[in-house]
């Protein structure tokens, strides 16, 4: 009979609210069972989810439904990353205070997640700007600061002197703030650090340790660790200018080999070298100002134009004393890498080489590959950056750039300079240590006090948390905590005179570095249970955007490791699987050309097929759109597709069924109406289906067939039942679509069948056995959708507290076996016969194959050799 359409407008706010009422998904400490820990790394409260979030979060619910089903204890919360930037925006655009605005974005946000029937512990959630969470967060900075993990030191920073406040370096563009437009300036502030760098060797090396990471991002933190071996080298000084009396210039190498092809030295503008030669002329000190000016980020370096000045100073070769090389300050090299000096070999580094024809410096070819020909090795517009063999370079020629390494580093080890090693071998690490101070209001409070007499005190644990007040203002540029008329006048701890609290607060990756461990105990006095934190963690699976690769996943793991240097948990690492998801993007629609282009966005056309092209005609209007390339989803190209508008059309089902079905989740997923509704008439089918055969189901038992005809719908089902569980224990949701949707392919006719009254009781408990298995398949991506199925077939309790089905082995046993078909000894096929066949059977199937008919031309063969269940030779 026919059934009502699925209507998941009622069904799947029916099913949140039993959800909520039977406390399905709060977690208890004291669970005995296995525990599982997923997590998805949680939001910016921008005020709205976008299709990113249901895709990301779509990941981690499957992941979390499917573990509970699994017998596991799962933790599955949820959080708000709620400090930063915008919220200060915010305040100073629309005048509002950060906090009202955070919070308010905060319910918006919570309200459409709870619309997609996410399986999370609501009860263990806070925002980072929580006074409670950001409280212990100073608890954890005062240990560390006990701990000798953070110092305070002068630090260059770009200054934006209009927003007052410092600049990352990606925020310096073309020289200007990226928000104010005005030229950078280069100003040395005192900051907080954090000693990231004192555990560069053990963040490397546990790499290897983390092999449920993906490999690209172990790679991206292996380089920007950057360990490398070489050698400090002290470069003697032959002739200066008069405005430095400096005998030397250190400089780090990891290629001494290639020292006889060094043509020039190149320190940075804030070299000390370089600042006593600029204060004695005005040309070289504009060109170090304008050095400082350009971004220092390495995607700056990297694409700027190569400049530098000759300072007048001469250096001595440190291999030949009679060799002297030029020193220039060039917009390449950076006070923070190494000693702020290299030496510049023009045919081996390419940065080198541009830089050398550009001033004419001598290009001297010292490594060709090892089958060149050194007479005739020449370097043209590109360098030789690979080993090889050592040309050009005396004592060094014919040695590989190993043997080179070795011979020039004992060579120089030995030489003196002022009695000391005129080299040293040194392992050097890029990592610096991380700055976490920011000038703004909307952060975590640094909690210190500055007296004259007592100099930095810690603010007393007793005295946390160091609140933010809430009456400031953001009519002015800076931070609003500087001009307070109150809150930094405060009495010290030490001696009760008058003293100043710290203005800076700290950088919001602090917050998101430990907030993983706070959900294991959110409620504690401390940051942490240790023991509980130590249970919990590390995270089983973690879930987010590539773009976190580096700086938020390298600050957590030190994060973790100070903590358990500081008694809050027991291990080092805080996340032992990762996974990376793809974007959600959509192609583009516009009008107009150049600077008259006009974006529009998707629900303001309507797409045709016209003789096998695809058109867009603007809704409204009429107009021809043009359909641009597919991007990630942006504002700023309004390819943006709203959840809400789609959950409210299709339902939260459909939406998270069609993020996890178009492509593998570590791609983008291509956006697509007609992809949505493939994915909605699949909701709709299947709960035809099944709804229709549920008064029949209802009454029968639920057992696979074992014989007769019967046992080819258990079979399907319980190869698709192993086969999906092996997808989503590797995440690979898209393939466990793939199989659903063929399952209920060959489910349709059965189904219909037990509809109709035209099954036998073997067929109706088999289609019952195989739907309850179906249901308890789609529950993870689709949950609202398998408890109404689950409902109408009689199911005991909810499906969201149903244990995980178990295969039949006998089921998923292969019948067929292929065998490799050899003629005199050479494969020239491949057999596939049942896994029982008899010797009989095999040869009279081998000679049918007609590549043994072709090599036996109508003649018997002299012998067929078969070794069971192995190979078959075929004598001609």
């Amino acid at each position: 009979m026919a059934t009502e359409r699925y209507n998941p407008r009622d069904a799947e706010p029916r099913w949140q609210q039993e959800w909520d009422k039977n406390n399905v998904y709060l977690t208890d400490n004291d669970d005995p069972r296995e525990k599982y820990y997923v997590l998805e790394m949680f939001p910016y409260p921008s005020g709205r989810i976008h299709m990113g979030h249901v895709r990301n979060y779509a990941m981690g619910d499957v992941v979390a439904r499917y573990k509970r089903a699994r017998g596991y204890n799962v933790l599955h919360p949820m959080g708000w990353d709620a400090f930063g930037m915008p919220a200060e925006n915010a305040a100073m655009e629309r005048g509002v205070h950060p906090a009202s605005w955070t919070y308010q974005n905060i319910a918006s946000m919570k309200a459409q997640l709870k619309v997609m029937g996410l399986s999370l512990d609501w009860s263990r959630e806070f925002a980072t700007c929580d006074v409670e969470y950001y409280q212990r967060q100073q608890y954890l900075f005062l240990d560390f600061l006990e701990k000798g993990l953070v110092y305070r030191k002068q630090s260059k920073v770009n200054w934006d002197p209009v927003d007052h406040t410092v600049l990352a370096n990606e925020q310096v563009i073309d020289g200007r703030g990226w928000r104010s437009g005005a030229l950078v300036e280069q100003r040395e502030l005192t900051q907080w650090f954090f000693r990231i760098t004192d555990f560069s060797q053990d963040l490397l090396d546990s790499l290897d340790t983390l092999d449920q990471w993906p490999e690209k991002v172990r790679l991206m933190q292996r380089n920007w660790i950057g360990r490398s071996e070489g050698l400090t080298i002290r470069w003697e000084i032959a002739g200066a200018p008069a405005s430095t009396d400096e005998k030397e210039v250190t400089v780090y190498t990891t290629r001494p080999d290639t020292l006889f092809g060094a043509s020039f030295l190149a320190i940075a503008a804030d070299h000390p070298l370089a600042r006593q030669v600029a204060s004695g002329n005005a040309e070289i000190a504009e060109f170090c100002d304008e050095c400082r000016r350009a971004g220092t980020s390495l995607a700056a370096l990297e694409t700027a134009e190569k400049k530098g000045i000759d300072t007048g100073i001469r250096v001595r070769h440190p291999l030949d004393p009679s060799w002297e090389l030029p020193v220039y300050v060039a917009n390449f090299v950076l006070m923070d890498y190494g000693t702020g000096a290299i030496f510049g070999c023009p045919s081996g580094d390419q940065r080198d080489l541009d830089f050398a024809r550009k001033y004419n410096l001598p290009v001297v070819p010292v490594v060709m590959p090892k089958d060149g020909d050194a007479a005739s090795f020449t370097i043209g517009d590109e360098a030789y950056v690979g080993d090889g063999v050592m040309i050009n370079s005396r004592f060094l020629d014919g040695l590989s750039t190993e043997e080179a390494f070795g011979k020039v580093a004992a060579t120089l080890e030995s030489k003196e300079i002022g009695g000391l090693p005129q080299a040293e071998r040194k392992v050097n690490f890029r990592l610096r240590d991380w700055g976490i101070s920011r000038q703004r209001y909307w952060g975590c409070p640094i909690p210190v006090i500055h007296c004259d007499d007592c100099g930095v005190v810690p603010v007393p644990k007793q005295d946390l948390p160091v609140k933010l007040p809430d009456d400031v203002t953001f009519d002015k540029p800076g931070n609003p905590l500087d001009r307070h008329p109150t809150w930094r006048h405060v009495a010290c701890p030490q001696c009760a005179k008058d003293a100043r609290r710290e203005t800076d607060t700290m950088d919001t990756f602090v917050d998101s570095s430990w907030y993983f461990t706070r959900f294991t105990a959110p409620w504690e006095d401390k940051p942490t249970d240790p023991k509980v934190a130590s249970h919990w963690l590390p995270v089983d699976q973690y879930i987010g955007g590539i773009e976190h690769a580096i700086l938020h996943l390298l600050y957590s793991r030190f994060f973790t490791r100070a903590m358990k240097a500081t008694g809050h948990v027991a291990l080092d690492e805080p996340f032992k699987g990762l996974f990376t998801q793809g974007m959600v993007v959509h192609e583009t629609y516009s009008r107009g050309e150049g600077a008259q282009r006009e974006w529009i966005t998707p629900a303001e056309i309507r797409i045709e097929e016209i003789e096998g092209t695809r058109i867009a005609t603007h809704v409204e209007t009429g107009e021809k759109i043009k359909i641009g390339s597919i991007e990630k989803m942006s504002k700023s190209k309004k390819n943006v597709v709203d959840p809400d508008d789609i959950i409210g059309s299709y339902g939260a089902d459909t939406a998270r069924f069609f993020v996890l079905s178009d492509s593998p989740p570590d791609r983008d997923v291509i956006w697509s109406e007609a992809g949505v509704e493939g994915s909605h008439r699949f909701v709709q089918r299947a709960w035809r289906l099944i709804s229709e055969a549920a008064p029949a189901l209802k009454q029968a038992d639920a057992r696979p067939a074992k014989t007769g005809a019967a046992r080819e719908i258990s079979q399907i089902t319980h190869k698709t039942l192993k086969a999906v569980e092996a997808d989503y224990e590797k995440l690979a949701f898209n393939k466990a679509v793939a199989r659903l949707y063929e399952l209920v392919n060959a489910l349709a006719s059965p189904l219909t069948q037990v509809a109709a009254g035209r099954a036998d009781d073997d067929t109706v408990s088999a289609v019952k056995d195989a739907v309850t298995i179906l249901i308890h398949m789609i529950a993870p991506m689709m949950p609202h959708l398998a408890e109404e199925c689950w409902r109408e077939i009689g199911g005991n309790g909810l499906i969201a507290q149903s244990l995980w089905p178990a295969y039949d082995e006998d089921l998923v046993a292969e019948n067929e076996i292929t065998l490799p078909v050899q003629i005199n000894g050479k494969k020239r096929a491949d057999l596939t016969i049942a896994r029982d066949a008899d010797q009989i059977a095999v040869q009279s199937a081998v000679l049918a194959l007609e590549a043994v008919q072709a090599a036996l031309n109508g003649q018997s063969p002299k012998k067929i050799i078969v070794v069971p269940q192995r190979i078959v030779n075929v004598v001609v």
